[in-house]
């Protein structure tokens, strides 16, 4: 009997030791999702899919995002472009699959990796390509060689698009081979390579010469030297192919946020008012700083620039302005002048380049004696505390340290704190708006003058009278009138909620002794 039982233990284990065998063929037959022509990846399938497939390029995507639907339209025709051949094209939603995008180091977006023989841990970074045909230009190119950029120019010299021509002496030499690769990593811009005597002629250059032609005219010219680099000569092309200024759009984001250039000066203007003057100024500047400053204007009366605006907490009213940022730690700068021309921008990016500029800050650090003189200055982090307290009155004015108007408030605002010297419920206050953060709804310019009554409810009035004091004394007077009879309305409503709130309590543990 246990002989018969050892039998059928040994035969139950080699089944079992015969079905895992299996079981990888099993999975290895059974087909991968797809849709046009694109795989749908997940965990439980991506590393069938490397093992089937020598190359597969992947777009790791969020759904129903702009870039996510675009760069889909674009795989979807590429897969029809690349099929039978050794690609394929596939996608991973990093919304659902939140652990592989990880385990894959692709939490960015837009992201896109090409695995080749298998190998998941070292992918090769495709650029976000603009069309089908950008995807399909950078495999080939990836697979040839400079020698598939040899072109003739003649038929180059009608088309519309950018054109980059490199002039080489030897085709052979180093420098084409970088020529090469920049190519590579830009499939959406069209390249190519000559030795032409003639056609260097033209353009009276020498050789070792890249160019970036539209319609035959030179837009820039780039010697290349011993130690030109891929990327330098991919930063140079990006930069020119664009116009010194980029107006920020839903076809230029992408463009403009995967600049090689990280420095981006942003111009907050309103172009259905009269901006010439600035916008020739900003321009004028942004050509002194091409290949180190992006420039990019944003207008903000257009209603689908909110999203950018909010970010940097810029509001309409406050046009035009001009930031700086670094794509890589998001450190805002404000320029610190209501006068926005030539010599002045070109100051504000030579002292940033020169960290010299001073970071704009969501706030200020507390003064010391903030409180002891008569006008309070207040910053980001004491607004709120200060500005609605329900036991005191505070008049803020809300200025712009560079700004003229504001400047000439300050001795008005000193006689006003010196009229309420002896009333302590009353606070006279300023703050530099250019230098805080502050969520409110401000209306106008500044200086804005904003009064916060003594009351529990966090209300605001706008001061719109005459800059006198006569005018503002009375202004102040007549809202604490008003705060007092609205505050009698709130103690009552106060006292009967926490006579309500009372007899429940005490209903509760009527309740509770009850149960006990």
């Amino acid at each position: 009997m246990r002989r018969l039982l050892l039998l059928g233990v040994t035969a139950f284990c080699l089944c079992v030791f015969v079905g895992a065998d299996t079981q990888p063929d099993r999975q290895e037959d059974e087909s991968l999702p797809e849709k046009d022509g694109v795989l749908q990846l997940k965990k439980g399938n991506f590393k069938r899919a490397l093992r089937q497939h020598k190359q597969l390029l992947v777009q790791f995507y969020v759904p129903l995002t702009g870039d996510g639907l675009r760069i889909s339209a674009a795989f979807e025709g590429a897969a029809a472009e690349l099929q039978g051949s050794e690609v394929k094209l596939a996608v991973i939603d990093i919304a659902t699959e939140k652990d592989l995008a990880k385990e894959l180091n692709a939490t960015g977006f837009p992201d896109i990796k090409l695995y080749l023989s298998g190998d998941k841990n070292n992918p090769v970074q495709c650029p976000v390509p603009q069309s089908s045909s950008s995807i399909v230009t950078w495999l080939k190119r990836r697979a040839g060689s400079a020698a598939d950029l040899i072109t003739d120019l003649s038929k180059l010299e009608a088309l519309e698009e950018l054109q980059v021509v490199g002039f080489f002496k030897e085709l052979n030499s180093e420098h084409v081979q970088v020529f090469y690769d920049a190519a590579i990593g830009l499939p959406d811009i069209n390249f190519s390579v000559t030795e032409s005597n003639e056609v260097i002629s033209k353009y009276g250059l020498t050789h070792d010469v890249v160019m970036l032609l539209k319609k035959s005219k030179l837009i820039q010219a780039y010697k290349m030297m011993p130690e030109t680099s891929k990327e330098e000569l991919i930063i140079f092309i990006t930069v020119y192919q664009m116009d010194p200024v980029t107006e920020y759009t839903g076809k230029t984001a992408t463009q403009i946020l995967t600049s090689p250039v990280l420095n981006h000066a942003i111009l907050f203007v309103n172009k259905s008012s009269d901006f010439q003057d600035i916008y020739s100024a900003f321009k004028s500047a942004a050509e002194a700083f091409r290949l180190k400053i992006l420039f990019v204007l944003v207008n903000v009366d257009e209603p689908r620039n909110g999203r950018v605006m909010e970010y940097f907490k810029v509001r309409e009213f406050e046009a035009p302005l001009i930031r700086l940022v670094n794509l890589t730690d998001h450190v805002t700068y404000h320029l610190p002048s209501e006068t926005l021309d030539v010599m002045t921008i070109k100051e504000f990016c030579q002292s940033y380049l020169d960290d010299k500029a001073k970071p704009k800050l969501q706030s200020e650090p507390i003064p010391e004696g903030w409180d002891k003189q008569p006008v309070k200055e207040l910053v980001g982090m004491t607004l709120e505390k200060v500005a609605f307290n329900p036991n005191r009155t505070v008049f803020v004015m809300f200025y712009l340290p560079y700004s003229r108007e504001s400047r000439a408030l300050f001795p008005l605002w000193e006689e006003l704190a010196k009229a309420y010297k002896e009333k302590e419920h009353v606070v006279i206050a300023r703050m530099d708006a250019s230098a805080n953060d502050f969520n409110l709804s401000m209306q106008g310019r500044y200086p804005s003058l904003c009064l916060f009554p003594a009351l529990y409810a966090e209300r605001m009035v706008v001061y719109t009278g005459k800059p006198k004091l006569k005018d503002l004394v009375k202004f102040v007077n007549k809202e604490m009138e008003k705060a007092k009879k609205y505050r009698v309305k709130e103690d009552e409503g106060r006292k009967k909620y926490i006579e309500v709130a009372k007899a429940e309590e005490a209903k509760k543990a009527e309740e509770n002794k009850d149960e006990l």
